[in-house]
């Protein structure tokens, strides 16, 4: 079996950034936050609408993206070598991107149940079933875990002529490792980089100008709820595409990115953002913040 050794830099990196240490603490507070709202969502029944099944969704998919790099980052940091097996590498590789686009169409279906329910009310509960809905969560999972793993198997079968990988985890650089790199995986990046990323995020935003158009032309009530509903999903949808286009630009500019400016990156991308969202969704959304203010508040004195 082949292993390779993932960026070992890393130990030097911590004490120029002693704020790093801090992240097995945070990786615990995102399980933590995602997971209360989750728990929230699942038990009360005045949560169990599109909206708040979809969200509980979009936080599940974070969790789980930090799960993806943090564990083994976090043991890499322990040990006195950072090795991986290339296919273990390769997986991480699958569930890092896979998860990553999962969120494109979370957000796109997020936008389009908002669209219904402020453009459509009268037929939102035709239109947004829950059979709707289960399909909006089998196409966001399924769709991009499907287009990941055609370069993931052509990576797989290819020749490698470096055991060293300049990254913290398993993302696109280990194209580097090739002694030849593939035209059809590098196409087919460009294919899944539309199909992904591009073609949802324009949806969402022709959605969302829809929305506020519409709500522009309504009164004082349909502008507070767009306001009030739209607002937190376009937040997350830009704090992920920022730090999205991070990933894209490093892997198709042929150039060394400093390490530190790439660790600090890293740590934004499937840190940072995954606890952003619980903490957006927690304070924002009305019915979750009410709910999370009574579990918290100290039970009545009698």
């Amino acid at each position: 079996q082949c292993f390779i050794s993932p960026d070992g830099e890393s130990h030097k990196l911590m004490s120029v950034f002693p704020e790093i240490v801090m992240v097995r603490k945070l990786y615990i507070l995102i399980i933590c936050c995602n997971s209360t709202i989750l728990y929230l969502i699942c038990i009360h029944q005045n949560l169990h609408e599109p909206m708040y099944i979809f969200i509980a969704a979009l936080l599940l998919n974070c969790a789980l993206y930090s799960t993806v790099v943090y564990p083994k980052y976090l043991i890499d940091f322990l040990s006195e070598k950072q090795v991986i097996s290339y296919s273990a590498c390769l997986f991480q590789y699958f569930l890092f991107y896979s998860l990553a686009c999962s969120e494109f169409f979370l957000l796109a279906a997020m936008a389009y149940d908002r669209y219904v329910a402020i453009c459509k009310p009268l037929q939102y509960p035709t239109i947004m079933r829950k059979k709707t809905v289960s399909i909006f969560l089998f196409i966001a999972w399924v769709v991009p875990a499907f287009h990941i793993t055609i370069p993931a198997i052509g990576s797989a079968k290819a020749k490698l002529c470096s055991f060293y990988l300049n990254e913290t985890f398993c993302n696109n650089r280990i194209s580097t490792l090739q002694c030849l790199k593939s035209e059809f995986i590098a196409v087919f990046g460009l294919v899944c980089m539309l199909d992904l990323g591009i073609l949802p995020l324009l949806f969402i935003l022709y959605t969302y100008t829809k929305i506020f158009l519409m709500s522009y032309r309504s009164c004082k009530e349909i502008r507070k709820k767009a306001a009030e509903t739209c607002l937190p999903h376009l937040s997350v949808l830009i704090s992920f595409s920022c730090l999205g286009v991070y990933d894209v630009v490093i892997t198709r500019v042929e150039s060394d990115f400093p390490k530190t400016a790439r660790l600090i990156m890293t740590l934004q991308l499937a840190l940072y953002h995954p606890l952003f969202n619980p903490f957006v969704y927690g304070l924002k959304m009305k019915e979750i913040s009410k709910h999370l203010k009574r579990l918290f508040s100290p039970p009545p004195k009698i």
